[in-house]
Parts: structure tokens; C-alpha cells; sequence
């Protein structure tokens, strides 16, 4: 899916359209008055057919954080040969040796399951899927690390 249709597909989806969407979204007019988007303006700056109307980043930054939905960036990844998950924070964030831990152990499966599927000297199709659900996992706990481990040392730089 491309970022013009998952747009498209986040606003429609949303409960009430985009009228209830636009609502939600606040702009500021040349003399400084906040004031909701119309919807008749969303619909046309989602719509792939239009092209007069586009949908800039802060706004959809802005549908996203209010939907909860992410298929723009999803989009937007794949459009550029980028794959994304969404990183999960182990249940004890408040110690950073949890998180150590958390991470080995996470490598520790997806090297069992490698283990496990090399056996036969074969991959199957399941065991690559599987595969690549542990590689990801080992991936999204290697960056939630870095990001503890940078909060830790009081780095500023992001990945």
C-alpha cells in the first residue's frame, strides 16, 4: 500500500470519518485563531484522486497519534525499502540490568530456534517465518536497550 492510500485508509477507517477526525485536528489561522480543520478539507487532502490538496507531515504525525494508526508510516517505510515493528518495553523498565537480561535471553531464543531448524539441514517456509519473527524481536529488544543504555549515559543522539 502506498502513503497516498493508507492515508486515505486511515482517515475513512477512523470511527466518524473524517468529519469526526477533523475535529480533532487544530490549526492556527495568519492571526493566531485555533480552529478545527473542516472535513470537506481532510477528505480532500487524503483523497488520491485530488491534487490541490495535500496532507503535510505534522498533520499526519498528528492523525496518527489520534487514530492509533500507523499504516502511513508503514507506508512511508516500505515505500523506501525500510521495514517497521513496533517495539515493545519490557515490563520492568525501571532497572537497566532487566533489560541486559531481557535482551540476552532474546538472542538465547533465537539461537535455539536456528539450532532447531538447521537440524534436518533444511529451512521450511514455517521455520523461516518463525525465523524471522525471532530475528525481529532480537532487533526490537537491541534497540530498547540502546535507548536505556543512552538514557543511562545521558546521550542525546537518536538512532
Amino acid at each position: 500500500m502506498n502513503i497516498t492510500d493508507a492515508a486515505h485508509k486511515t482517515v475513512k477507517d477512523s470511527p466518524g470519518g473524517a468529519e469526526a477526525l477533523a475535529t480533532r485536528l487544530i490549526t492556527t489561522n495568519d492571526k493566531g485563531e485555533e480552529k478545527p480543520m473542516s472535513g470537506a478539507v481532510l477528505r480532500n487532502k487524503v483523497n488520491p484522486n485530488n491534487t490541490t490538496h495535500k496532507l503535510g507531515w505534522e498533520e499526519a504525525s498528528e492523525i496518527m497519534g489520534l487514530t492509533g494508526d500507523h499504516r502511513m508510516l508503514v507506508a512511508l517505510a516500505a515505500e523506501h525499502g525500510y521495514g517497521l515493528h513496533r517495539l515493545e518495553l519490557p515490563e520492568d523498565t525501571g532497572c537497566l540490568m532487566s533489560t541486559i537480561l531481557a535482551t540476552a535471553a532474546t538472542k538465547g531464543q533465537f539461537a535455539e530456534l536456528l539450532s532447531l531448524c538447521l537440524k534436518d539441514k533444511l529451512i521450511t517456509d514455517n521455520e523461516f517465518s518463525g525465523l524471522q519473527t525471532a530475528a525481529t524481536a532480537v532487533q526490537s529488544a537491541l534497540i530498547v536497550l540502546m535507548s536505556r543504555l543512552r538514557e543511562a549515559t545521558g546521550q542525546r543522539e537518536v538512532l
